[in-house]
């Protein structure tokens, strides 16, 4: 990659994006297993249980949504960095895959619950009578439902880890990391649009993704210092 004092500060702050994109998705896992679970029908069991379990529900769903606004810094960043490869590929690519993980912030469930199934607990709880609750029962469970289905934005989200690996691939360096988000941007299009019957075998994507950032955040950093020479040949530097 060709370093351009002009961008270092977007570089390490892609860095540095993905490094804490990974410690809170990490964290979000760790409260997962140590939680109780929550339930997977039933949406008058899921408000009680969001309201047992007010403040850890807000937490991890905190935690699941954060990423990707730094994830939204750590795409931009990559795209600035491929540009000479190819300028049209690299703005495809990067409008996809920015684009992706912003709207992902609007999407009302995370794949773990919701934030507004928060609000649902509070005013089911409230209710004096059950026919008064029965709103908020339809609401928990058509945002459980949603947490089940394939989503668009997970798909195009893979898609754009997908596409800035193959314009990494037209460089001579970053070898090693654009075969890596070749694989796990393949994977995770499959894995999103079979996420329904996959249960655990969704973790593979999860746990590639995972050594993708670190790997990325490693790359980027050294891209910002003046030593880009990471799983492949320097690049013009």
């Amino acid at each position: 990659m060709i370093r351009d004092p002009v961008w270092q500060r977007l570089h390490r702050a892609g860095a540095v994006s993905a490094g804490l994109a990974v410690v809170l998705y990490v964290a979000a896992l760790v409260i997962f297993a140590v939680v109780a679970p929550p339930p997977t029908a039933g949406g008058a069991a899921m408000l009680e249980y969001v309201d047992a379990h007010r403040t850890v529900y807000i937490v991890r769903q905190v935690l699941w949504l954060t990423p990707s606004l730094l994830l939204m810094v750590v795409f931009l960043a990559l795209a600035v960095a491929l540009r000479h490869l190819d300028k049209s590929f690299a703005a495809i690519a990067g409008m996809i895959s920015v684009a992706s993980w912003a709207v992902s912030s609007a999407w009302p469930t995370t794949g773990d619950g919701s934030l507004a199934m928060v609000l649902l607990s509070d005013e089911y709880a409230a209710a004096p009578t059950s026919a008064a609750q029965a709103p908020f029962v339809a609401g928990a469970e058509v945002l459980i439902a949603l947490n089940d289905v394939p989503a668009v934005i997970g798909v195009l989200q893979t898609l754009g880890l997908l596409l800035i690996s193959l314009l990494m691939l037209k460089g001579e360096s970053w070898r090693g990391l654009a075969w890596l988000g070749v694989s796990t941007g393949a994977i995770g299009i499959v894995s999103e649009v079979l996420r329904p019957v996959l249960g655990w075998a969704y973790a593979l994507y999860g746990v590639l993704l995972f050594v993708w950032l670190i790997w990325t955040a490693i790359a980027l950093w050294r891209l910002s210092t003046g030593k880009p020479r990471i799983g492949g040949a320097s690049d013009g530097l």
